[in-house]
């Protein structure tokens, strides 16, 4: 044992030490052999505790690296534990984030012809749901300048160009019609978790010929709307890009602002990116003839280009609209001259949230050769200049109304429209609209959700170039059921 040796060499030396330091008392030294002795083996007892307990200590030490040693693999075990916790968790928030992301571009995919979660039924992969009103509307209304005839589209909803001008004034006309009644599909076709295809179709009776007033009051379903939507893109018929259907106001007449508003469904491509929509839709030339007729050539060559762009908070939503058109006749139209003619418009829109629940809707729109698209072509898009040219024809429009809700079944709505042309009238002659505009109040009761009855008061006006002019005053009650 090393404690062992140690004694045996510190005895040794301590032997050595009493000899030469003892030499001139030899004797005596023998005499005290014995005392040393025990003083040796105290001291040696002494070493060995001392050695003893150092060898404790180092043990101890040992002990104690090796339970530092334990702790701090543990401590690494935890570590390790935790950093794997800690990259589990980064990846489910990374996973999270980009299902939210896939979420929020589909939103925008679906654009406005979502199906609401748990809404009609499937046939295989397609979910299908049925939507639409029914609308009963009672007009009783006068005319200034010349007695409506019986199928007037104008005792249907107001149509200014249609407004009578220069004859004489005529009685209160009473028309009970439910043809506005509308009806429309919806589906979505599940085609896995990267792509959205859905689809719209949508009828009424609106300005269609049908049956009569004496026995049947038939009417022939039109298409409205029929559009395929696939992620970003849509295809087919609706509403141009250029009009913002959601800054009408909330009228019984079926536009309500008609002089003041973009108002146009045609065959379109849209791409949709957010906010973002660019499309190119179907071109159609009105041209007003050197006699004022209106004659639409069919000779177009390039779509009509739209650009826009939706903003939206809790403020309410701004929408600004631009337009490109090229307006083209041909040599076997009018007067055998082939020519084309740029065209131009910009459109401001919006709905403005005022207080908790009332609201401020307006558009104001202005163009060069916009005519069909305002007010449901009020004037036309280009007249014809002697030498068989275009030159389109500049207007102005737009309309304003105030949605005001009383309480929690009656709302009411107040407002007005404007257009405004500046015709050449040495190509148009002075027998075509110059100005239009109307105003109208109503109060409509809400007694169950879907359920609205309300009545409406209207005046517009229309003046031609000559500077005559006719108005119309109207009275109108309607219920409409939505479903």
């Amino acid at each position: 044992m090393v404690k062992s040796g140690v004694a045996r060499a510190f005895r040794a030396a301590l032997l050595g030490a009493s000899m030469l330091v003892a030499s001139p008392a030899l004797a005596q030294a023998q005499t005290n052999t014995q005392s040393v002795e025990e003083r040796l083996d105290r001291l040696e007892r002494m070493v060995e505790g001392l050695i003893t307990r150092l060898d404790a200590e180092a043990g101890a030490k040992a002990e104690q690296a090796a339970a530092l040693a334990a702790v701090r693999a543990e401590t690494g075990a935890i570590r390790a534990e935790q950093q794997a916790m800690r990259s589990e968790v980064e990846e489910t928030e990374e996973t999270t984030r980009t299902l939210l992301t896939k979420q929020a571009e589909m939103s925008e995919k679906l654009i406005d012809f979502a199906i609401a979660p748990g809404e009609g039924f499937k046939i295989g992969k397609t979910r299908v749901t049925f939507g639409g009103y029914v609308k009963l509307d009672a007009i009783s209304q006068r005319t200034s300048g010349g007695q409506l005839a019986g199928n007037s589209i104008l005792r249907d909803f107001l149509f200014p160009s249609a407004i009578p001008v220069g004859g004489a004034p005529s009685g209160f006309d009473t028309d009970f019609s439910a043809r506005q009644t509308r009806f429309l599909f919806k589906t979505e076709t599940d085609v896995g978790t990267d792509h959205k295809l859905s689809g719209l179709i949508e009828l009424d009776f609106n300005v269609t010929d049908g049956g009569n007033e004496r026995v049947t009051n038939s009417f022939t379903p039109r298409i409205r709307q029929a559009l395929i939507n696939y992620d970003n893109w849509t295809f087919g018929q609706g509403w141009s890009t250029f009009q913002n259907v959601g800054a009408l106001p909330d009228s019984l007449d079926f536009i309500g602002v008609t002089a003041g508003t973009v108002f146009d469904r045609q065959p379109l491509i849209r791409y949709t990116n957010g906010g973002l929509q660019i499309a190119v839709e179907q071109p159609e030339t009105v041209v007003t003839a050197q006699n004022g007729a209106q004659v639409t050539p069919g000779d177009d060559q390039i779509p009509d280009i739209i650009g826009r762009y939706n903003w939206s908070g809790d403020w309410g939503t701004f929408t600004a609209a631009g337009i490109v058109r090229q307006l083209h006749v041909s040599t076997d139209d009018l007067m055998g001259v082939d020519d084309a003619a740029w065209a131009y418009g910009l459109s401001l829109s919006g709905r403005l949230k005022v207080g908790a629940k009332d609201d401020f809707r307006f558009m104001a729109t202005a163009g060069d050769g916009l005519g069909r698209y305002i007010g449901l072509n009020i004037v036309n898009d280009a007249a014809i200049k002697p030498d068989g040219t275009l030159d389109p024809i500049f207007t102005y429009s737009g309309f304003a109304a105030y949605r005001h809700v009383w309480g929690e079944r009656w709302r009411s709505n107040l407002g007005g429209s404007y257009f405004k042309a500046d015709n050449p009238v040495r190509l148009t002659t002075n027998q075509v609209t110059d100005e239009s505009w109307n105003a109208f109040a109503n109060l409509i009761w809400n007694p169950v959700g879907p359920l609205n009855v309300g009545v409406e008061v209207m005046y517009a006006e229309r003046t031609l170039e000559d500077g005559r002019s006719g108005n119309l005053q109207r009275v109108q009650f309607s219920t409409q059921y939505n479903f």
